[in-house]
């Protein structure tokens, strides 16, 4: 059984073709449009694109917002243009072909259950770093979806009081310190405070905040750019500042971090693992979560998304889970 994964971020739409030992066969991506209408018909191409090439059965929609307990409906999204949007029903009648809908993140965990770096673990949690942060938990191989379906919404816990403005309408948010939107304001201040400083980033952007992206400070960070490394150790910071809360309140045997932004890993990871060890209450006296990367990088939100349209498929009507 084939089906289509299709993970609706604010900086992109990305499907892929996965199989039901969660290969990867075949991808599609567009940028994300900003209006309603727009966005859908996006959702629809990418589908339709991948259908021409393969038959498929159903479609899994992995989105970054507040997703009803019904999975039929997305509340809100911070990053997208949805309001209490009835998408699971709009995306079928565009396609044909029935559509289950999650959180990204909780798509991602399950992913990551399935068939990668959570594989086992009685309690998950999976932060994906992405335009901004989602998080899934998986509790003996269960979503927790909390009473009304939208937790854990760990992204917008409040770090910085009164600190960056975040689309979700609050200020201070974890992900606006972590994530890729994140890392590109932090080098924005920090070119900033540094104005006379050639370094390869100032270079590339000539003076231009709106062209430094998360992508392009990783890469100068990798070409050795202080500024960039500079940046890079800010978020590997608020990573392990916002990994010792999660730890602290679900105390998970295993912490696998995703999204666009873990692709950069190398370059923060092992000094936010660092950073975490001590931060954590109790540092010292208690087991630490292991935190990996995950195995499918980007793509964990599409593999779990083609795995939860499989669980549909095969128990049409039932709650779908994660084991079976």
């Amino acid at each position: 059984m084939l089906t289509v994964g299709v993970d609706v971020g604010g900086t992109s739409v990305r499907a892929g073709v996965v199989d039901e030992h969660g290969s990867l066969m075949d991808t599609a991506r567009v940028g994300t449009p900003g209006e309603e209408n727009a966005l859908e018909d996006a959702i629809a191409g990418v589908i339709e694109d991948l259908r021409n090439r393969h038959d498929v059965s159903g479609v899994g929609l992995a989105v970054a917002g507040f997703v009803a307990k019904d999975r039929r409906t997305v509340m809100f999204a911070p990053h997208l243009s949805w309001r209490a949007a009835p998408v699971a029903e709009r995306i079928e009648k565009r396609v044909g072909l029935p559509v289950t809908l999650e959180h990204d993140a909780n798509a991602a965990a399950v992913g990551e259950y399935r068939f990668g770096a959570a594989r086992g673990a009685h309690v998950a949690a999976l932060i994906a770093l992405g335009t901004g942060i989602g998080a899934g938990l998986l509790l003996d191989g269960k979503i927790y979806r909390g009473a009304y379906g939208v937790a854990p919404e760990l992204g917008h816990l409040t770090v910085v009081p009164g600190g960056r403005a975040c689309p979700c309408g609050k200020y201070g948010c974890w992900e606006r310190y972590c994530s890729g939107t994140a890392l590109a304001a932090t080098a924005v201040e920090l070119l900033a405070r540094h104005p006379g400083r050639s370094t390869v980033l100032a270079r590339e952007t000539r003076g231009d905040p709106g062209s430094v992206t998360g992508r392009r400070v990783a890469g100068a960070a990798r070409d050795g750019d202080p500024i960039a490394q500079r940046a890079m150790t800010e978020l590997a910071k608020w990573l392990a500042e916002g990994l010792a809360l999660v730890a602290d309140v679900f105390d998970p045997e295993i912490i696998v971090i995703g999204g666009g932004v873990s692709e950069s890993a190398p370059l923060f990871l092992d000094e936010a693992r660092e950073h975490y060890a001590g931060k954590i209450t109790g540092a010292g006296h208690r087991p630490l979560a292991r935190i990996r990367t995950a195995h499918h990088g980007d793509d964990t939100a599409i593999v779990g998304a083609a795995a939860l349209a499989v669980d549909a498929a095969k128990a049409p009507g039932a709650e779908v889970g994660v084991t079976g």
